[in-house]
């Protein structure tokens, strides 16, 4: 769950101009104080025999708990007793990430979904209780995705672009026969947002533009839509759920505030109410299948805060202290005596929890960090901030190597989200402790357009994009030569998709900012990107174009923002990693970047993914762009390079 905002420019991408900075003071550093043992230095080997787990579903009998795993090297859909014991492999793909939606509603059926090598054009399957697997979204280069349950579980949604690549219809699927029976005929090109439990009611989102959205309520029945968030000004509405009896929606909104709040419609009287705020973004909130229970999740200063309340009056229900770090993904069983949660923390990645209601026990099923690894040696992450150029306070995550000190000052990395409307946040990143582990440290920037610090601050890099956002990035290389330990002389920058794009803009508009650049599956040239957009993000389409240009009403401005047209500029030595399926941003991208670098004589290394799309989810291929990511900081970053 996460409010519309964030999933709307998440879905954006970012633009760059060329411009200066200026130095501001320090606003919050964190501690300085140095570790009086050194930590052991570990492989990349040992850093991949940690297992990463996702999702939870229980069984009919409440006897087992199904969850994603990637245990064997490529995620599949496992089982295990709530008891705990060994966990079972209910898919065993080789070659495609497999990941698990649930259990049936009324048996022990599961739901499941894979993509080809990273293309992004999921199906939609079911696992037989005989233990056979049933594609029911056949077809050429369609995209479907799990849409929800009817509430007595005898049917559920799925929505699919099957019959036009640009939208997306709703089908009704009968659980017993998958007869289907198609809700929705999207001819609006609204997306799909939500659909009740009673099968009644369907939310549709019509993006207006990465700021701005609005919520209509379509009637399965009779077929009519009605508008039911008019407001004036940049708002952003996010359908988050009906409660069970079909009678209220649930969505998060900004309108009027800087935060997003949770609010009620009455589908009978059209009546709006706020019902939960926070000081921070509150995400979305999801019913127990009895209704007895409504969890929120909120976006509490980039760490992930849940809220438990019962019954009709919302008493709060208190959570079982669990050490380690943050409770995530909870999730109740069919009578609702038992819950499921993840706990991960800086230090430690996902573990899977059962808590027993009734007798107050909980029980932690997996242990996934590397038997290998002495979570000692990993490093808690800080929550920093800085002023930028302009005076705007810049909040962002901070990994500091152990060890590091005035006497013995450590090289360091920018490391910028992807979005441009993402968020850096807490919790455990293998990639990010294997950096620090080696040497480096890391500041993952919350730059001006992030989500989760305020409507202003995420509307702050709007047409902006390569100015402000860029002298943010710019500006932290300031804040870190200021701590005292951090050598200002090695100093990078890298990140993904957006982050990506931004690293490219770094060495192209401000090449002499950073000593070197991984660019990881990142936009070169603007122009290609915005017309190789895939067919399904019609929907927003006029929505990116505003926020980055329009590339035949804009093509100047776009040819002046893409690096690949300022390649000449680049003279400090790059990184580039691709995954070859990647459908958001196209190998070409890459190819192009690496082609024009090489020819200033600059030392530039190409890893690309033949099994990959946009982001790396075999294990291998994530040891193999580690490994490389640390080989090149190595060689010219913490030896240093001069151009010869």
């Amino acid at each position: 769950m996460r409010s519309m905002h964030r999933a709307l420019r998440l879905t954006a991408l970012a633009l760059l101009l060329q411009s200066a900075f200026f130095v501001h003071p320090v606003v919050a550093a964190p501690a300085a104080k140095a570790s009086a043992k050194a930590p052991k230095k570990y492989s990349i080997e040992q850093f991949m025999a940690t297992t990463s787990i996702s999702g939870a579903s229980f069984s009919n009998d409440e006897k087992q708990v199904l969850f994603n795993s990637n245990e064997t090297g490529i995620f599949n859909v496992y089982t295990m007793p709530v008891g705990g014991g060994k966990a079972t492999p209910l898919t065993k793909s080789t070659v495609d990430s497999t990941f698990g939606i649930g259990y049936f509603r009324n048996d022990d059926r599961v739901l499941f979904t894979r993509d080809q090598g990273g293309n992004e054009q999921n199906h939609l399957y079911v696992r037989e209780l005989d233990g056979s697997e049933k594609d029911l979204t056949p077809g050429e280069k369609l995209k479907a995705s799990f849409f929800g349950w009817q509430e007595d579980g005898n049917a559920f949604f799925v929505v699919t672009n099957e019959r036009d690549p640009k939208f997306f219809d709703v089908y009704r699927y009968d659980a017993k026969s998958y007869a289907r029976t198609m809700v929705y005929k999207n001819e609006s090109g609204m997306n799909p947002s939500k659909m009740s439990g009673d099968g009644k009611w369907l939310t549709l989102t019509k993006i207006n533009t990465t700021s701005d959205n609005d919520l209509h309520l379509y009637n399965v029945d009779t077929k009519e839509s009605r508008h039911i968030t008019p407001h004036q000004g940049a708002a952003s509405y996010g359908a988050s759920t009906f409660d069970p009896a079909s009678k209220t929606l649930y969505f998060t909104s900004n309108e009027g505030s800087e935060f997003d709040s949770l609010r009620t419609y009455d589908l009978a009287t059209g009546a709006i109410a706020v019902r939960e705020k926070a000081d921070w973004d509150v995400d979305g909130t999801a019913f127990s299948r009895d209704g007895r229970y409504r969890i929120t999740v909120i976006n509490e200063d980039g760490s992930t805060v849940l809220r438990i309340v019962e019954g009709p009056d919302e008493k709060p229900l208190a959570l079982p202290k669990v050490p380690g770090g943050q409770v995530r993904g909870a999730v109740f069983s069919k009578s609702s005596k038992l819950l499921a949660f993840y706990v991960n923390g800086d230090r430690s990645p996902n573990n899977l929890f059962v808590y027993d209601l009734g007798t107050k026990k909980v029980r932690q099923l997996t242990q996934s960090l590397s038997k290998e690894i002495d979570p000692n040696d990993l490093v808690e992450a800080e929550v920093v901030r800085f002023k930028s150029f302009d005076g705007m306070v810049i909040p962002s995550i901070f990994y500091k190597p152990k060890g590091a000190s005035a006497a013995s000052k450590v090289p360091a990395v920018v490391f910028v989200h992807g979005g441009p409307g993402g968020q850096t946040t807490r919790g455990y990143s293998a990639q990010i402790q294997y950096l620090v582990n080696n040497g480096y440290a890391v500041l993952g920037i919350n730059n001006r357009g992030s989500s989760g610090y305020g409507k202003t601050f995420f509307m702050a890099d709007d047409r902006k994009h390569g100015r402000e956002p860029l002298w943010d990035c710019v500006e932290a290389k300031t804040f870190l030569a200021s701590l005292g330990y951090i050598d200002p002389d090695r100093i990078g920058i890298m990140g993904g998709s957006y982050g990506g794009y931004m690293t490219l803009a770094a060495m192209a508009f401000r090449p002499e900012a950073f000593k070197v650049g991984i660019d990881i599956f990142g936009v070169s040239n603007w122009l290609r990107t915005l017309e190789s957009m895939p067919a399904y993000w019609e929907a927003q389409r006029k929505a990116l174009y505003d926020e980055v240009g329009d590339p035949v009403k804009d093509k100047d401005f776009l040819v002046a923002t893409s690096p690949l047209f300022h390649a000449s500029n680049i003279v400090r030595p790059l990184m580039v990693i691709q995954g070859k399926n990647d459908p958001r941003v196209i190998k070409p991208e890459s190819d192009e970047i690496v082609e024009a670098v090489k020819k200033n004589n600059v030392p530039v290394e190409y890893v690309v993914f033949d099994d990959e799309g946009h982001g790396f989810r075999k294990k291998k291929n994530q040891a193999i762009a580690s490994t490389k990511m640390v080989e090149f900081l190595d060689k010219y970053l913490k030896a240093g390079y001069t151009k010869q």
